[in-house]
């Protein structure tokens, strides 16, 4: 094990090769909809009970301060391409037809590719197929139908509803088997699931649960149900990879896309934290992140370093070793948590950056730089957000630190360097959406 780590640290070799794999590294990405860190066991949550997630983190690598984007689409935009929003983000449920995602770069090395669970970034049913998916079973392409009791679902560019079923075991049972018939193949499943979003409804498990119910209804009572059944179904995935022998060859990564609805408590480590979503607050921004590479990840580990959504692009690549094409290596903003992963120091981001427009009115765009303490705001406002997590009380110049103005005049070069990036062509694209949909509001 240690001339191995030595391999990899002393020529950069990446961790497939490193290993001596004679098989292409599998490639799991799971991310839950709506999922504030607060919300899982392993980093102390005291209201739910995340049995299987704890399993993962017992036998893999915890992140304590992993970043999403506020809400979901600019999550889902940052995750697939690697970049910053300031790149290539324009409107709500909308991905850029002329980007490239981390399934186009896999499927290009010969991985087989497959999409499940909420889509929510085109109305085409073909979409998925262009960005680089070979198989995909979705929710929310331009479709009415809800995502839970008799949902409406595009498969493979076919869509069809499902009377009395529930989406999350449609979309499960197509994950599962994505997985059974690829087990000879190098493959890449990205699994955005619809759980945990409202409306909060009965699962399959709960006393209360029926098949024929309304697909609208909306109950806080039942989150705790769909926080166990979410969980469960991750056990299952996980199950399946063992059961199938790919532990070893499957690198599983599980996160939530922003910060808990923002109706729902939850009392973690002592405290009630409050939802965020759509916040630029800690609570909007901070998730879970959980890694397992069976045999190579730092088992039972929590790491502190700052990771953010961009990074999990480049993580993934540099794990399996497939290279993106040139064009996009020069443009992705991660930085890979690999060597975290593994036991190593590797090289820990020392800020991360986020540009966010929650809908589409270009003139509401909020830009911060933070790090594990600070976070600096385009306003110049900057908050100690281990002292103030809620953000009420900016920190007076007349009252910093040396170390604290250096780290603001640090923040704010790293912000102009940031805002600078916005390319016209797509800031272009944002001017008739937003006029558009302020029309809509008057």
């Amino acid at each position: 094990m240690l001339k191995q780590l030595r391999l990899l640290i002393c020529t950069g070799t990446s961790a497939i090769l490193a290993y001596g794999a004679e098989q292409p590294l599998n490639v799991i990405v799971v991310m839950a909809d709506d999922l504030g860190y607060e919300c899982l066991e392993s980093y102390g949550c005291e209201v739910y009970q995340t049995p299987q997630l704890n399993k993962m983190a017992e036998a893999g690598v915890q992140f304590s301060n992993a970043n999403a984007q506020p809400i979901c689409t600019p999550s889902r935009v940052q995750i697939m391409t690697g970049k910053y929003n300031v790149k290539n983000y324009f409107a709500f449920a909308r991905l850029l037809d002329t980007e490239s995602t981390f399934g186009n770069t896999f499927r290009d090395a010969g991985y087989k590719t497959c999409v499940v669970g909420k889509w929510q970034l085109s109305s085409d049913y073909k979409s998925p197929a262009k960005f680089g998916f070979d198989e995909y079973c979705l929710w929310k392409i331009n479709n009415k139908e809800e995502r839970y009791v008799s949902p409406g679902l595009v498969t493979n560019g076919k869509h069809e509803t499902y009377p009395g079923q529930y989406g999350p075991d449609i979309q499960q049972a197509y994950a599962l088997d994505f997985i059974r018939r690829n087990k000879e193949n190098p493959f890449l499943l990205y699994y955005p699931m619809t759980l945990v979003h409202k409306p909060f409804q009965p699962t399959p498990d709960s006393a209360d649960w029926n098949p024929n119910g309304d697909p609208w209804l909306n109950d806080e009572k039942y989150f705790s149900d769909m926080i166990n059944y979410m969980d469960k179904l991750v056990g299952q995935l996980i199950a399946t990879v063992e059961q199938l022998g790919l532990s070893e060859n499957t690198l599983i990564l599980f996160t939530g896309d922003n910060g808990t609805t923002r109706t729902i408590t939850t009392r973690c480590n002592g405290k009630d934290i409050a939802g965020g979503k759509g916040y630029t607050t800690d609570a909007g921004t901070h998730v879970p992140l959980i890694a397992k590479w069976q045999g190579k990840a730092n088992a039972g580990s929590m790491i502190n370093d700052l990771v953010d959504f961009s990074d999990i692009y480049t993580t993934i690549c540099d794990a399996s070793n497939v290279k993106p094409k040139e064009d996009v290596t020069t443009n992705l903003d991660g930085i890979s948590f690999l060597p975290q992963i593994l036991g190593i120091k590797g090289t820990p981001r020392d800020h991360s950056y986020c540009w966010y427009m929650e809908r589409t009115d270009s003139s509401d765009i909020r830009q911060f730089v933070h790090n594990n303490t600070y976070k600096l705001y385009d306003t110049g406002l900057l908050f100690n957000k281990v002292l103030d997590p809620l953000e009420k009380s900016p920190l007076a110049p007349s009252s910093m630190s040396e170390k604290e103005r250096e780290i603001k005049q640090r923040f704010h070069i790293k912000l102009e360097h940031y805002a600078s990036l916005r390319p016209p062509e797509i800031q272009a694209l944002v001017k008739p959406i937003a006029k558009k949909h302020r029309n809509k509001k008057k």
